[in-house]
């Protein structure tokens, strides 16, 4: 008999990966070593699977001769580029932990997560944009007591690896062959209702696995050649990205160092890709090019959306002009490695473009009333949950946060509202978190106010998501300015630049007071439909995802 409750297993004859990053990465290699591994276009970088791993061996003993060893955290700071691929298997190989600095980081942003991390050295490209990282690094190192080394890519990344040269292979082998599944390889920040962000530790077994299973979903071999436009320092470049392909034997292909459509289309035409990976927004921009039909998508199969809602249209654009009738979404967080369901190849076309799948294999999704904690039966709205093994293994040095969102059993409380329907599939139709998803990028309202209560001209201010065509969400800030003191919206604009650009907010209203409940709780609900008529957004926020 099946139950109505909104539960479900994910069964699969595969067994999970019970080996490291590294000792995957060398089957990998043993069975195909002169297939192409990374091609990095901008580079004009090719490497073959035995290239690939030489490549990551000898960064590898450059950190180990330089004294960073096993359970130290080592920053990366940099666009998608060869090295930021090199230096994610060359420490998971020998247990370092990858910390992954967003590259929209500014001085403070940057300050706080090397801190928090106890960052020892930091791999960094010397610009990207305008953002000056080198000289931020150096800005801030002397406040990051931990931070000791300093490697920027194009000025002394040879002369570090030299260091290695002389490093035993026997003895990098042996240190090897002690890392463990469960030892945590990677943290990744993000953003929260609390404010501050949080270092969510991802472990070899929850990232590898993750990919691993990705990859099966859409059905990779090591034929595939998978176009990664989307950003390495999230989890969906490194693990939908790179982990679902050298788990498989198939080749990363990085079009540019930051989203390009039209890079993006020239990638996957010249290296005649398989599958192509984006945000619901990066589809629009590709399939907006006015010279989107001169590019040949013949090779395309494949990929995968995610990272926000996918408006419908657009979903049976991408299928039906860009060749990709196999086209996956997937759904999680970066909590969970972050796939917890995704939809398969010969999905029917109405649930391919309306839900996030069904639960990702060996993991247990459940569907809950946020109040009493109890599974609610299937079709009705709750917050969803999943347990398994790609669940976190902490945010970093933070218990509180982390008892916040896993509870004793270990299920993890997304903040996200759902269904689930008769048959398994998932629809996402909203948030208990009061977080704005921003084509994306998780952005915490708490830290922009928190930001904007240190001017002198503002008295109070509440942050909110509003619709967006573009980028699902848009960042506005509903501001009280303090009695006498005149501030405008160019001025508050101004100030913003000192934080990430997709943080600014975009919609600015000033009031004397906000829509607050009986209780004295500010009413963000209210705001929010309150601003979505006045900015004319009703349209907009009409659109139908899945």
């Amino acid at each position: 008999m099946t139950s109505n409750l909104s539960y479900a297993s994910g069964p699969s004859s595969r067994p999970l990966l019970g080996e490291t990053i590294g000792a995957n990465l060398r089957n990998t290699v043993a069975q195909f070593p002169q297939q192409d591994a990374l091609i990095c276009v901008q580079q004009d970088f090719r490497a073959t699977y035995t290239e690939f791993y030489a490549l990551t061996e000898r960064i590898a003993k450059a950190m180990l001769a330089n004294g960073i060893k096993k359970g130290d955290r080592v920053g990366i700071w940099a666009p998608n580029r060869a090295e930021w691929v090199l230096v994610q298997y060359a420490t998971a190989r020998v247990g370092i932990i990858l910390v992954n600095l967003n590259p929209a980081y500014r001085e403070h942003e940057l300050e706080f997560v090397l801190n928090q991390a106890g960052v020892t050295a930091v791999f960094a490209a010397k610009v990207f944009k305008t953002s000056e990282y080198k000289q931020m690094l150096y800005a801030v190192r002397e406040r990051v007591e931990s931070l000791k080394q300093i490697i920027i890519f194009e000025e002394n990344w040879e002369e570090y690896l030299q260091h290695g040269e002389s490093f035993s292979t026997y003895e990098l082998h042996s240190i090897e062959q002690n890392i463990q599944f469960d030892d945590p390889v990677n943290i990744q920040y993000t953003s929260g209702t609390t404010g501050f962000p949080k270092g969510v530790t991802l472990t070899h077994h929850n990232l590898l696995n993750n990919g691993y299973f990705i990859g099966v979903r859409i059905q990779y071999t090591h034929l595939d050649r998978v176009c990664i436009p989307v950003p390495f320092y999230h989890c969906f470049g490194m693990v939908i990205g790179n982990l679902a392909c050298t788990s498989h034997g198939a080749c990363m292909v990085i079009p540019a160092e930051s989203f390009d459509p039209e890079a993006t289309l020239h990638a996957v035409e010249t290296e005649k890709c398989t599958s192509l990976y984006g945000v619901p927004t990066m589809f629009i921009a590709e399939l907006e090019l006015p010279n989107f039909s001169r590019f040949d998508l013949s090779s395309l199969r494949t990929g995968v959306m995610a990272g926000s809602p996918c408006p419908i249209e657009i979903m049976k654009k991408v299928q039906s002009q860009m060749n990709m009738a196999q086209v996956s979404i997937c759904y999680g967080m970066t909590e969970t490695s972050p796939v917890s369901t995704q939809t398969m190849i010969g999905t029917p076309i109405e649930k391919q473009v309306s839900t996030v799948g069904t639960v990702q294999d060996h993991l247990e999704i459940k569907i809950i009333d946020p109040e009493t904690g109890d599974i609610v039966d299937r079709g009705i709205a709750g917050e969803l949950c999943t347990r398994g093994y790609s669940v976190m293994q902490k945010y970093w040095n933070n218990p509180e946060a982390t008892e916040a969102v896993m509870d004793e059993s270990r299920w993890l409380h997304s903040g996200d509202l759902a269904t689930m329907d008769s048959e398994g599939y998932i629809n996402i139709t909203g948030r208990l978190k009061d977080v704005i998803i921003r084509g994306g990028e998780n952005i915490s309202p708490k830290e922009i106010e928190e930001f904007l209560y240190a001017h002198s001209g503002i008295s109070d201010v509440q942050v909110i998501g509003v619709p967006s065509e573009k980028f699902g969400e848009e960042v506005m800030a509903w501001v009280k300015v303090k009695e006498g003191i005149m501030v405008n919206e160019d001025q508050l604009k101004e100030y913003c630049q000192a934080i990430s650009h997709f943080k600014r907010p975009k919609y600015w209203k000033f009031v004397q007071e906000f829509p607050m409940t009986v209780s004295g709780k500010i009413r963000k609900v209210e705001m929010r439909q309150v601003s979505t008529i006045e900015l004319g957004l009703e349209a907009v926020d009409k659109i139908k995802t899945s």
